[in-house]
């Protein structure tokens, strides 16, 4: 009974944290100073820098898409929609969570390490010293680049994902480049862009918010900020795959 009496406890501090950091994040969001210099340099840091691994990963998520749906299509004589179903399924879904997950892996990390470094070195006390609130000074920046950057990431990645599966199904393949072109855009609305796009900003809140709380409040020395780290991956990929059926059952 312990244990699970812990386990609720701490399940429920969590989410204390994050509703009470989420309330303070959208209250310093509209106060001046507006410090766009460090914005610039966190979308930086999080958007340029993480678009290598994030179009990549998109790429052969589409060929991937590709490979497996042609030879399933073809047994019934139905390869020729093969591009709907990669465009659809990367617009929809795939390129949003996909590349969620891998923000998530490489700058939610990298928000809770820094954070939690910070916390345990005593820089946040500082900041609260020196009448500098750190949440205005050191979440909103760091949250709202997340935001903004990870749909134009998510934007590149599917049109990359659609280029992988063109590649795989023509080149490789062998289908018919105009009737995979033309099947590719027939049946997609701007209500699946749209909604794709919703889910990617939603994520990087999500993602960038959880990061921040868990090196907010690390404790315990460099034992505690890799704990910080571990869970800012964890539970913001759990973030990222459970608000993802609410969002689509939501937006569908």
């Amino acid at each position: 009974m312990g244990a699970v009496r812990d386990t609720a406890e701490g399940f429920f501090l969590e989410i204390g944290r994050f509703f009470t950091l989420l309330a303070r994040f959208f209250a310093w969001t509209f106060r001046r100073p507006f410090d766009i210099a460090e914005w610039m340099r966190q979308m930086v840091k999080v958007g340029v820098d993480s678009t290598p691994v994030i179009l990549l990963t998109a790429l052969f998520t589409g060929m991937v898409l590709a490979l497996q749906t042609y030879s399933t299509l073809a047994r019934v004589h139905a390869e020729g929609y093969v591009g709907t179903l990669v465009a659809l399924s990367m617009v929809r879904e795939l390129g949003a969570v996909l590349g969620a997950l891998v923000l998530a892996g490489r700058s939610g990390s990298a928000m809770g390490a820094e954070l939690g470094t910070m916390r345990v070195t005593e820089q946040i006390d500082a900041l609260e010293v020196l009448a500098t609130d750190p949440v205005h000074y050191l979440v909103v920046p760091r949250v709202w680049a997340t935001t903004i950057m990870l749909p134009l990431l998510v934007a590149l990645g599917d049109a990359i994902g659609i280029v992988g599966g063109y590649m795989v199904s023509v080149v490789l393949l062998g289908s018919n480049p105009v009737s995979y072109v033309d099947n590719t855009f027939r049946f997609m609305d701007l209500s699946d862009l749209t909604s794709g796009l919703i889910k990617s900003a939603v994520f990087g809140l999500l993602i960038a918010l959880i990061g921040c709380q868990q090196g907010f409040y690390a404790s315990g020395g460099a034992e505690g900020v890799g704990r910080a780290t571990t869970r800012a991956v964890v539970l913001a990929s759990m973030a990222v795959l459970i608000s993802d059926f609410f969002l689509t059952k939501l937006l569908f």
